[in-house]
This record gives C-alpha cells, sequence and structure tokens, in this order.
C-alpha cells in the first residue's frame, strides 16, 4: 500500500493559508503533458488562471507546468491564445526515454 505524505499539521478543513494545506504528487497517471514553446509564449498567463490543479509556475519569461501536480487536462493548451502549449502523449515520452 503507497503512503500519502501529508505535509500539514492540521487535519480536517482547518489550514493556516501561509502553508501549503496538502502536497500531493499527482502527476504520475496523466496519458497526456503539456508542453510549453517560450519563443511562442506572450506571458499573458492565461495558462496559470485557467489551470485547475495551479501547476503553471512563472519563469518571469513564459510558464511552465510542473509535471509533478499536473494532471494532463489540457486546458492551459485550449487557453492560451498563442498556440504556445501543445499536448504530447506521455507514451511519446517514455519512447524517448524521458521522464
Amino acid at each position: 500500500m503507497a503512503k500519502i505524505k501529508i505535509h500539514t499539521e492540521y487535519e480536517g478543513a482547518w489550514s493556516d493559508a501561509r502553508k501549503p494545506l496538502l502536497c500531493l504528487d499527482t502527476g504520475k497517471w496523466r496519458t497526456q503533458r503539456p508542453v510549453a514553446n517560450e519563443e511562442k509564449c506572450n506571458y499573458c498567463s492565461l495558462c496559470a488562471l485557467y489551470c485547475t490543479v495551479q501547476c503553471m509556475v512563472d519563469k518571469k519569461s513564459h510558464f511552465q507546468p510542473d509535471l509533478k501536480f499536473c494532471k494532463g487536462c489540457g486546458i492551459c493548451a485550449r487557453e492560451c491564445p498563442q498556440k504556445a502549449i501543445v499536448m504530447i502523449s506521455e507514451g511519446e515520452f517514455r519512447d524517448e526515454g524521458f521522464e
């Protein structure tokens, strides 16, 4: 049985907003991953705004998904007006030896 790491001292609905409530590595079961092209990105932040799990990381010139938490839903790619994010099958990365 896998152990779940809970990074909080609080149980239930109470939390301290200055600390993370629950940080689970949820990105391992996705079938597609977003790949951002920083050349096309105009830094509008719509991908970060619409990301349901808020895993888009601000790199100060573009946004990059944090693949530890990304579920591969593709909302970021659909909302990007520049088409700077494309969804690629996880199988393509595994076949090429990338993680």
